[in-house]
């Protein structure tokens, strides 16, 4: 029997990393938001890896922090060891990565939700949109509870139809044994949406006890105290290190003397897998010329003796996966807590969505997360907190948020999913963002802190201290740009103690820290500053005067990119009636819609040529309606 349970502005499916993402940020713009879980107690839970970042990824948890998000604060206080990646390379690939204690990690996050106004977080199973003439108004849960609502959010992960596989074993299931949503998958296909099949794994769990860490590589975190949100002032120093083995060719002779009752290969799983993330067996094959893979042994928190053996995804049989791990150096005694396993689940093709992640097949229903297609909390968490701003702003009737290629990984992954689609969970990876060299870890509060403001996630004390910040980087480059440093001895001294040549002449700070040698330190020591600079704003003054000729051709790039972007393609087009058009750009432009002339440049099939007639397509159009006004 149904009854009417409440109204709210935004309701929310699920609170993984993209429920509570979009959740929080519809509820801080002003919207009535209802979060609807189908257990309270997985709220923010890491059924995979408990950690946050690494290339791209932690970007993206800067990202999402610099707008306004939760992500970066939640991992700032609960993780258990941070480190940054690839220091000894440029600053386009730096990035945070932490370590979490992961009950610390949901109850931090459960907490933050059940303070915040305007947010409501119900124990429930949805198992139907309401429709209206082709706008989604509401959703029904498995209770028969109804939640009208002006839009909806669907953030389900794994749960849609999934199914646990384990050797000769499958069974319905959520991730770690939770109930699936069986339901709202076969709705989904009734309102007509395109739905695919995708696997994700996980690897065996041991007690810490059983592990000789004499036969390991120690992997401490950062000494240095490290952060992923601008606001954070406290830091974690009791860090717990992670560990380091390595298979062998024991492990991989078990591996192929069991591949016949791996499910992968005996054709029990029909679900397409992460390519970027494979099983130890799926490397053991394709990679048979290696000799050995890295294991990591990564502690799940601070009160629990759990260790994720990371690098061992399997859905091979428990008796297969006990074996594995006693013949990797270190493991010999090990006992394993829980086993690894496969899951498939049901997701949509993202295709199917606008740039705002708002469904093409139903108004006023949003998707973020692993329901799009991806892998990953990060990218789950940066379509979430999108996804919440979308349907925050369409309920309180303000105009929606569009983050570009050029503005955010967040914007890279988006236009990725929606134009081009995926054939397997999509990673996000620095090679996929064509401007990386301005996307990059140290400078993401200046490309999107003003944004987070303006539509009002951002604080005005917090802006505030932006802008100092912004100021300061400026005048100080301002400063290198009209200061002389003379060949003195000690100058002179110092660029020969650094491997560089001397100088025969005056030269403007600036074009002596531009010299790969010199670091902003050495400059601080030639012409220190008269007022006192925070760390963060010398690493800036020295990365955007290091990479200065490189910064101006990206921007040159985007600017051509953004005349591009500028010619808007009427929703109404109709492309058969434009001749030389191939039969393959017109299928797939009528697929995607794309909104923009750069947006479907990058649609797969649809090739330069076909860009050229669109734009003389679009070009007379304008031309007619001037000559006809």
């Amino acid at each position: 029997m149904s009854y009417e349970a409440g109204n709210f502005d935004v309701v929310v499916i699920g609170a993984g990393h993209a429920g509570c993402e979009a959740g929080l940020a519809a509820a801080r713009l002003g919207a009535k938001t209802l979060m609807i879980t189908i257990n309270l107690d997985m709220v923010a839970f890491m059924p995979c890896n408990p950690s946050i970042g690494g290339p791209a990824k932690g970007i993206v948890v800067r990202e999402i922090d610099a707008l306004g998000g939760e992500m970066g604060k939640n991992i700032d206080k609960t993780h258990i060891q941070m480190r940054m990646l690839n220091t000894g390379k440029g600053p386009a690939v730096r990035a945070l990565r932490a370590q979490a204690d992961k009950v610390d990690y949901q109850s931090e996050m459960k907490k933050t939700i059940e303070d915040t106004p305007n947010l409501t977080l119900l124990q429930g199973m949805v198992e139907r949109l309401i429709v209206e003439d082709g706008i989604c108004v509401g959703v029904i849960t498995k209770t028969g509870a109804i939640y009208r609502a002006k839009t909806v959010i669907i953030t389900t992960g794994t749960y849609l139809r999934g199914e646990i596989i384990l050797g000769e074993l499958k069974y319905s299931s959520g991730p770690n044994n939770q109930q699936p949503s069986i339901k709202l998958s076969e709705h989904l296909e009734e309102l007509g949406f395109a739905l695919v099949r995708f696997k994700t794994g996980t690897p065996p769990r041991v007690n810490s006890h059983t592990i000789d860490y004499s036969k390991t590589e120690i992997q401490p975190g950062d000494e240095v105290p490290r952060a992923f949100s601008y606001e954070t002032t406290k830091y974690i120093t009791d860090q717990l290190p992670c560990w380091l083995t390595y298979t062998n060719e024991q492990t991989h002779t078990l591996i192929d003397q069991n591949l016949h009752r791996s499910p992968m290969y005996s054709g029990m799983i029909k679900g397409t897998g992460p390519r970027y993330c494979p099983s130890i067996e799926d490397k053991v094959v394709r990679f048979n010329d290696k000799p050995r893979h890295q294991i990591f042994l990564e502690p799940e928190g601070r009160n629990t003796h759990e260790v994720y053996v990371q690098g061992l995804s399997t859905s091979l049989p428990e008796d297969v996966q006990q074996q594995l791990l006693r013949s990797i150096p270190g493991l010999e005694n090990v006992q394993m807590m829980r086993s690894g396993y496969a899951i498939e689940y049901d997701a949509i093709d993202p295709t199917q969505l606008w740039p705002t992640l708002e469904t093409k097949v139903v108004k006023n229903l949003f998707t973020a997360g692993q329901i799009n297609g991806t892998s990953g909390y990060e990218e789950a968490a940066g379509q979430g907190i999108m996804a919440g701003i979308n349907a925050g702003l369409n309920a309180l009737g303000k105009e929606p948020l569009i983050l570009s290629r050029s503005d955010a990984y967040i914007g890279v992954l988006i236009d990725d999913l929606i134009t081009k689609g995926t054939s397997e969970p999509y990673r996000l990876l620095t090679s996929r963002a064509e401007y990386r060299l301005l996307l990059r870890h140290d400078n993401a509060d200046l490309r999107l802190t003003e944004i987070g403001h303006s539509i009002g996630l951002i604080p005005e004390e917090r802006y505030q201290r932006f802008l100092a910040k912004r100021d300061a980087v400026e005048a100080e480059k301002e400063r290198l740009s009209s200061v002389r440093i003379k060949p003195s001895t000690e100058v002179q001294e110092l660029i020969r103690s650094m491997g560089g040549s001397e100088l025969k002449d005056g030269i403007l700070a600036a074009d002596l820290l531009k010299r790969p040698e010199m670091s902003y330190e050495h400059i601080e020591k030639l012409t220190p500053s008269e007022v006192e600079l925070d760390q963060d704003i010398k690493e800036q003054v020295e990365i955007q005067v290091k990479y200065e000729g490189y910064i101006e051709k990206s921007l040159q790039q985007v600017e051509r990119l953004k005349k591009m972007e500028n010619k808007k393609i009427p929703e109404n087009i109709d492309y058969d009636s434009i001749s030389g058009l191939a039969n393959e750009a017109k299928q797939n432009l009528k697929q995607i819609k794309p909104l923009s002339l750069a947006q479907a440049s990058r649609i797969s099939g649809v090739n330069p040529a076909d860009i050229s007639i669109l734009l003389i397509y679009l070009e007379q159009g304008r031309i007619a309606k001037t000559s006809n006004s």
